[in-house]
């Protein structure tokens, strides 16, 4: 199946080069060079996924994200940012992004994400409980509808919603994925590699940020002031959901 690509940067050889590779790669590719044609494109032609860069003239990337998301566009997206700071990383993740690359970058490491995401916005085959596996006897309850609920969380895998006590979680897609995969092994400690493989399909590598950027902002939401921790970091191992 061709995939189609919406490719929104306005630096001309960045976007022709990656224009050029998505295209051998076997996209169908759109490429725009700014916001407002970014927004006019993906309101004609309903891409599969979008690509876009966060430093546009205009209507920068951050604001392309938030208006598609204020209109309940669930596109995948995957921001190009050149910024490296933690909290501009979180701003794109915050705007309703779903994944990130830095620049400068591989365009490998781009298929690679970008390949993940198609994956996880692919229609479901089997069970459709979602990602992840609990192993046998271990808590949490899982129920034949796809519910999963470990201490006071409670997760809808079919209709992608969670809460925590009474309050439900805005999570985007790949938050939600994290925290299900977690809770779907609460107790178990996850290494790195695990949840990399099992959200992204694709090891980043030692050197990489983007897991400890997404467990952060995901205890941003869950772990609430006044509510008990339940996300855990394992000192140079990975992480695991529990009450303590």
């Amino acid at each position: 199946m061709t995939h189609s690509v919406l490719l929104a940067e306005d630096d001309r050889p960045i976007r022709t080069a990656l224009e050029r590779a998505l295209t051998l790669e076997g996209y169908r590719v759109t490429a725009v060079a700014d916001g407002i044609q970014a927004l006019a494109a993906a309101h004609r032609e309903r891409p599969d996924v979008i690509l876009l860069d966060v430093m546009m003239p205009g209507i920068d990337g951050l604001q392309v994200c938030q208006v598609l998301r204020a209109e309940q566009d669930r596109t995948p997206i995957l921001m190009l940012t050149a910024r490296v700071e933690t909290a501009d990383r979180i701003a794109g993740l915050d705007a309703g992004a779903d994944d990130y690359v830095v620049k400068p970058f591989e365009v490998e490491e781009v298929f690679a994400r970008l390949r993940a995401l198609l994956r996880r916005t692919a229609p479901p085959t089997g069970d459709g409980t979602g990602t992840g596996e609990a192993g046998e006897g271990h808590d949490p309850r899982v129920a034949d509808s796809g519910l999963v609920e470990a201490a006071d969380l409670r997760i809808d895998g079919p209709s992608r919603r969670a809460w925590r006590g009474t309050h439900e979680l805005e999570l985007t897609r790949t938050e939600f994925e994290l925290l299900e995969l977690l809770a779907r092994n609460a107790g178990i400690v996850l290494d790195h590699s695990t949840i990399y493989d099992r959200i992204w399909g694709y090891d980043f590598g030692p050197g990489s940020k983007n897991l400890a950027v997404y467990v952060g902002y995901l205890r941003r939401k869950v772990d609430v002031p006044g509510s008990r921790p339940l996300i855990h970091t394992v000192r140079g191992v990975g992480y695991v959901l529990r009450e303590d």
